[in-house]
């Protein structure tokens, strides 16, 4: 046996749960993977984030942030920090996204979603978290992956005075989003990590899951997370209800939200075509390559508002239409 091994088995044992049946249940992009244990306690899954490359740390928090609010994040069985394992609640099977597959009504799942956050964007009265602010230093690095990573792996290396003028523009571009107001910011709000579970009412019908990258930031970004999905083609009518559902909510200054969104949105999406190739060229996982033409469809549809128009201009001119390729699997590193 490994020696994560061992640690994960000593964790279980004394958790109560060594003698469960365990079954890989996901991994994703990090270096996070999950396991589902079954056994005379019921069902659970173990979390296995083996530092130094991942921090439980913020998951705990977050989760136990949003279960005081009383949504339904996952709860706490047992914890070993140091050792980057969590037990946690088991939510099941019913993502969103299996749901939609099997034929699940697209605008009620997605209401239910909008709302929670209607409720979250509302809570004045909530408690604060101590999380770092979604700030222009931080969605600059993570614009500058588009830079970084995808334009080297299709053979259009940025000068630096290019990537320098490409960071001074999104500064400029991101002004406008201080005016805007401050929530929690979950950041990978999206059918992927969103459950319906059975037996609860309003926004706990919603359960939650890979939140533990929060942040505190522009209301708009989870609204984009959700709606400007990476994985799935979503139906117009259903964005545009959704989007009229949540301004309805928050009715003050819609012209100023909508450019907030398609600024936070064409910023998510550059941020997305990095993260996409690094995860090929750094971490060998070619699959998510085939969601580069869906982002960049979904960027040009942002790059149209006017808020963007300077960030277009440098589109057009270093990567026009002909260039937005998906790197190739062989991509050199």
């Amino acid at each position: 046996m490994s020696e994560r091994g061992a640690a994960i088995a000593g964790f279980l044992t004394r958790a109560g749960w060594g003698d469960a049946e365990r079954r890989l249940l996901a991994a994703d992009a990090s270096f996070r993977q999950y396991e589902r244990l079954t056994g005379p306690r019921g069902r659970a899954v173990l979390m296995d984030a083996p530092p130094p490359r991942e921090d439980v740390r913020p998951f705990l928090k977050v989760a136990r942030h949003l279960a005081a609010l009383g949504y339904s994040a996952p709860r706490i069985l047992a914890e070993d920090v140091a050792a980057g394992l969590l037990l946690i609640e088991d939510f099941g099977d019913d993502t969103f996204t299996r749901l939609l597959a099997k034929g699940a009504d697209e605008a009620e799942l997605y209401r239910l979603a909008i709302d929670l956050l209607i409720d979250l964007h509302g809570r004045t009265d909530a408690p604060s978290i101590d999380l770092p602010p979604y700030d222009d230093d931080r969605l600059l690095l993570e614009a500058s992956l588009l830079t970084d990573w995808y334009m080297p792996a299709i053979g259009r290396s940025p000068s630096p005075e290019v990537r320098d003028d490409y960071l001074a523009r999104w500064r400029r571009t991101l002004a406008p989003l201080r005016t805007q107001r401050s929530t929690l910011v979950l950041r990978d709000y999206h059918v992927d990590n969103l459950m319906r579970l059975p037996g609860r009412n309003g926004s706990a019908a919603c359960g939650l899951l890979d939140f533990q990258d929060a942040l505190i930031g522009p209301a708009a970004y989870d609204l984009v997370s959700l709606l400007e999905d990476a994985r799935r083609d979503i139906s117009r009518p259903v964005i545009e209800a959704m989007l009229e559902r949540y301004l309805m909510a928050f009715p003050a200054d819609k012209p100023a939200f909508l450019a907030s969104y398609a600024i936070l949105g064409a910023q998510r999406n550059a941020k997305i075509v990095g993260i996409f190739t690094r995860l090929k060229v750094r971490d060998g996982k070619p699959h998510y390559l085939g969601h580069i033409p869906r982002v960049w469809r979904l960027l040009e549809g942002d790059l149209a508002h006017p808020a963007l128009a300077e960030m277009r201009e440098w589109f057009d001119r270093h990567l026009p239409r002909g260039a937005r390729a998906v790197p190739a699997v062989t991509v050199p590193a």
